[in-house]
């Protein structure tokens, strides 16, 4: 069976990695959030107090982790730290992070050998131009800020936090800043890439859409 690589792209709080997730399902197809990776490092640089400029010590970090998907579950060199990687903290400072080029070298090396063997779906800020630009499909997910807030803030009750939707919309737009304006794989839509407006749509139907394209029905 030949190797299928779908790209899911797009800002934070569109329902990228629901979606994702959902979809590798219906397709038996490995799910990889890179995202959780971004976190994963992130986390582990607050852990350890490493300064986001000790490049050396920045990189061993990322070279030395062992990741891996169980599920929903994300595990860093053998600790289940799903929750951790989804805390206020490191929400706040993933995006300075992840764009540190020694670090997405590193995180896209390992994207890539995930899919060396297997059919995955991927979603993400720089899947469909950077990590796979020859992916078989891609989507770039885009939604209004107040819906996207109000998801994430859901995404933090179900974690046991409350922050305030204001807060949370002014985070996610200093995080599209940064994102989209960072030198090293910015997020932007893909030439090629199917764009996906999810303000009004629930995931069932996200997830539905991009199945249908996927299988050639639309």
């Amino acid at each position: 069976m030949e190797k299928i690589i779908v790209a899911i792209d797009g800002p934070s709080g569109t329902g990228k990695s629901t979606t994702a997730r959902l979809l590798a399902e219906k397709l038996g197809f490995l799910y990889i959030d890179s995202g959780a990776m971004y976190r994963a490092i992130t986390y582990e640089l607050l852990a350890n107090d490493v300064k986001p400029t000790d490049i050396k010590k920045i990189l061993q970090l990322t070279q030395n982790s062992k990741m891996s998907f169980e599920g929903e579950e994300f595990i860093l060199n053998g600790k289940n730290i799903t929750k951790e990687i989804r805390s206020l903290e490191v929400t706040n400072k993933v995006s300075s992070v992840s764009a540190i080029k020694e670090i997405r070298k590193v995180l896209v090396d390992k994207q890539r050998e995930f899919a060396k063997d297997t059919s995955v779906v991927m979603d993400g800020r720089d899947i469909g131009t950077v990590v796979f630009p020859d992916a078989n499909f891609k989507f770039f997910l885009v939604c209004d800020l107040k819906t996207r807030a109000a998801r994430r803030r859901q995404d933090f009750i179900d974690h046991g936090l409350r922050i305030p939707i204001e807060k949370i919309m002014v985070e996610l737009s200093k995080r599209d800043k940064i994102d989209s304006s960072r030198k090293e794989s910015p997020l932007k839509k893909a030439k090629d890439a199917i764009e996906v407006n999810t303000t009004n749509m629930i995931i069932e139907e996200q997830v539905n859409y991009l199945l249908r394209k996927v299988k050639g029905l639309d």
